[in-house]
């Protein structure tokens, strides 16, 4: 359920599959799909990419399982121990809307990085001892590398979108990238009154890329209508969000969306 009568908002699907198979006819329509959704409303879907369905089954039951360790467990890998911020953030860590408290939790990585070779926000993962904690992580790194690779083909894209060469991002993607599992408790109206998943935002990076549960929850900000609307989940899909740093590099022709995650059960 979505607030103040958010009504559905349908973002446009694109099907990247034809670029993945070298179609050389598919590939302007894409480009071209990319670059009306990105420009206006910011947020669009892609079908097609390749990320297999039983590894994403097999990351959400982990993400699922790790959420449901005792929080001492969770605890003790908390992302403060480390400079790079990796790891287990505990509800109320971060607080996006200065009005409203993050109702999330959250676990972060990234690219495994020794110190002496890091930069911000790079460096070492850290993961939960055991087996099940080793299962998370070879599950979890594994979706980072599949996401990293898929990360540069949208790059490539949102190139042709724009009429650049192909690889005119080449140089922009070997950058800090970011991984977060995110669980939302869903909220009653009375506690909804002061809290969100996550406070009304847009993204600072270049491109997000966001697997949505079926249970849902993203909203996004109209502008030209004032009014929010939530982005119903499409099985199989990826949300592609334009990001702050795209609509700076582009002028702001491309636009960086104002975004929230709110659930009432």
């Amino acid at each position: 359920m979505a607030e103040d009568g958010a009504s559905q908002l349908t973002a446009p699907i694109v099907d990247i599959s034809g670029y993945l198979a070298d179609d050389a006819q598919a590939v302007p329509r894409i480009a071209s799909s990319i670059a009306s959704a990105a420009h206006s409303p910011g947020f669009f879907q892609i079908t097609g990419h390749g990320i297999s369905s039983s590894l994403v089954s097999r990351l959400l039951e982990n993400v699922a399982a790790f959420f449901a360790f005792p929080y001492e467990v969770r605890y003790s890998v908390r992302s403060s121990k480390l400079t790079a911020f990796r790891g287990f953030e505990a509800m109320g860590d971060q607080r996006i809307d200065k009005e409203l408290v993050d109702c999330k939790e959250g676990f972060m990585i990234g690219r495994e990085t020794s110190p002496e070779d890091a930069r911000y926000l790079q460096g070492p993962n850290q993961w939960p001892l055991g087996p099940q904690g080793q299962d998370f992580k070879h599950v979890m790194m594994e979706f980072h590398n599949k996401m990293l690779g898929l990360s540069k083909v949208m790059f490539s894209l949102v190139a042709l979108s724009l009429g650049l060469k192909e690889d005119y991002f080449d140089a922009f993607v070997d950058t800090i990238s970011m991984m977060r599992a995110h669980r939302y408790p869903p909220m009653t109206p009375e506690t909804a009154k002061n809290s969100r998943g996550i406070g009304e935002h847009t993204d600072f990076g270049a491109l997000t890329l966001l697997l949505q549960d079926q249970v849902g929850g993203l909203e996004v900000f109209h502008r030209p209508s004032k009014t929010w609307h939530a982005v119903e989940p499409v099985e199989g899909a990826f949300v592609v969000n334009i990001g702050d740093m795209l609509e700076r590099w582009t002028n702001s022709h491309y636009t960086s969306t104002l975004h929230r995650d709110f659930w009432i059960k």
